[in-house]
């Protein structure tokens, strides 16, 4: 007799003599109908962990370039974007959710496989290449705080990272990924490790002194662009599904519109929870360098690691060594996901099997992927190609893809036929549509300052 069937005999046995294994299996089915309840705590997962992994390496650069420019004068590009990124966030991870699949897979049924394709190798070109920044900064922060060699650092890491994806299942994994979004609060500790100026930060991030120049532009549009990336749409939709399998007696909503109630309080306070996480990082990382390198007249920053080093002189051991330290862990937590987001999406665009919760012989493709997403990177940083150049074409790549995906995304969060009555509320609307045009506008500034 096998688990299941001695889980159901138990069950009929307690409910009293000359009841069946068959009463066991109805009252199972029973409970296995029940929605699961609302609980704050336990109910942070995809949308903390995708929130999370927004603070990579590469964005940690972004943001400590954007705080050394131009200040405080900065911080309001992050409040800005948290609405649009926790509303499209929001969306994805409602179209897993109702559907019970990942965003490619819709992309490929609703609209067609030509097109999911396309976006999918512009996502495996964009990740691969923030892949090989990202690893590139872990590297050297490692290098930094312990001496060695960096290639051997960036080795090991991604390494570590690929093997726990491979051999270590979804349900397991996705709790050390969540003691990993810890990390981020050294961002936080850096900050009061140093003199701020609370009411200027205050003025600064409402009333903005900023001459909008070429290079102001050009940060903001950058701000934006690592903020919102591509790579988490299609990660949190497809960890919905998995969150959806891992849940013994969870149907997609299309299916169980009962379980509706719970599971869409549960989306929406993990996506907003996430994400207000992951933007109140990137206000700690901006205010960081405004009131230490900025303040020291150090304004050139391009790597996170530089930005690491630049704190020693000038804002003590403690700040540089969390500083640094905190670029190794987010990119423990950012590698995974750049990889399996393009695993997700490719072997759903291709009708593989696919799942971290499944074991290697079972989604050989998924995991080929994983590996190779990685191993490219990884080639990328022995190569003669810069790193920074590496970050500043994925930037490219994702601007290219950004806008269309987003429009892609709203179609399918408001249409009745994938959605069923879960449609994209009114104001999930409001501000998906919103966001995308101000995307679209910072596309557009990007290529235009590419141009001059």
């Amino acid at each position: 007799m096998n688990r299941q069937a001695l889980d159901l005999a138990r069950d009929a046995a307690r409910i009293g003599p000359g009841r069946t294994i068959q009463d066991g299996a109805s009252i199972m089915a029973k409970k296995a109908e029940r929605p699961r309840r609302f609980n704050p705590l336990t109910s942070l997962g995809p949308g903390l962990i995708t929130g999370a992994a927004d603070d990579d390496p590469s964005g940690i650069a972004t943001y400590s370039q954007a705080g050394a420019q131009f200040g405080l004068n900065m911080l309001w590009t992050v409040v800005l974007t948290y609405p649009f990124m926790m509303v499209f966030q929001s969306i994805c991870a409602r179209i897993g959710r109702v559907t019970g699949k990942g965003l490619a897979a819709n992309i490929r049924v609703s609209f067609s496989p030509r097109m999911a394709n396309a976006v999918v190798l512009l996502l495996l070109i964009a990740n691969i290449l923030n892949i090989a920044a990202d690893v590139a900064s872990m590297g050297e922060a490692a290098q930094l705080v312990f001496g060695g060699g960096r290639h051997l650092f960036t080795i090991g890491l991604a390494v570590g990272s690929l093997l726990l994806q491979v051999f270590v299942p979804y349900h397991l994994y996705v709790r050390y990924l969540k003691w990993l979004t810890l990390a981020l609060f050294a961002y936080v500790a850096v900050a009061f490790t140093v003199h701020v100026p609370w009411g200027e930060v205050l003025h600064h991030t409402v009333l903005p002194h900023l001459t909008l120049d070429r290079s102001a532009a050009t940060v903001i549009v950058a701000v934006f662009g690592t903020t919102i990336s591509p790579y988490l749409f299609f990660w949190q939709s497809s960890e919905e599904v998995e969150d959806l399998k891992a849940h013994r007696g969870a149907h997609p909503l299309k299916d169980a519109p009962r379980e509706a109630p719970a599971e869409l309080k549960r989306i929406g306070w993990d996506t907003y929870a996430g994400m207000a996480y992951s933007n109140g990082i990137a206000f700690f990382i901006i205010l960081s360098t405004a009131v230490t390198l900025h303040a020291a007249g150090v304004t050139n920053i391009q790597t996170a690691a530089q930005a690491a080093s630049a704190l020693r002189p000038v804002a003590g051991e403690l700040a540089f060594a969390l500083f640094a330290l905190g670029i190794v862990a987010t990119g423990l937590l950012a590698v995974p996901t750049l990889a399996g987001s393009a695993a997700y999406a490719l072997s759903e665009a291709r009708g593989w099997r696919a799942g971290l919760e499944k074991k290697l012989g079972d989604a050989p493709g998924f995991y080929a992927v994983i590996g190779l997403a990685i191993a490219a990177g990884v080639a990328l940083d022995f190569s003669p190609i810069d790193p920074i150049k590496a970050l500043f074409w994925s930037a490219v790549v994702n601007g290219v893809i950004a806008v269309p995906l987003m429009v892609v995304i709203m179609l399918l969060g408001m249409r009745r036929k994938v959605m069923g009555q879960f449609t994209a509320t009114p104001i999930q609307r409001l501000l998906g549509w919103m966001a995308t045009a101000v995307m679209a506008a910072a596309s557009i500034a990007m290529f235009v300052l590419m141009l001059l």
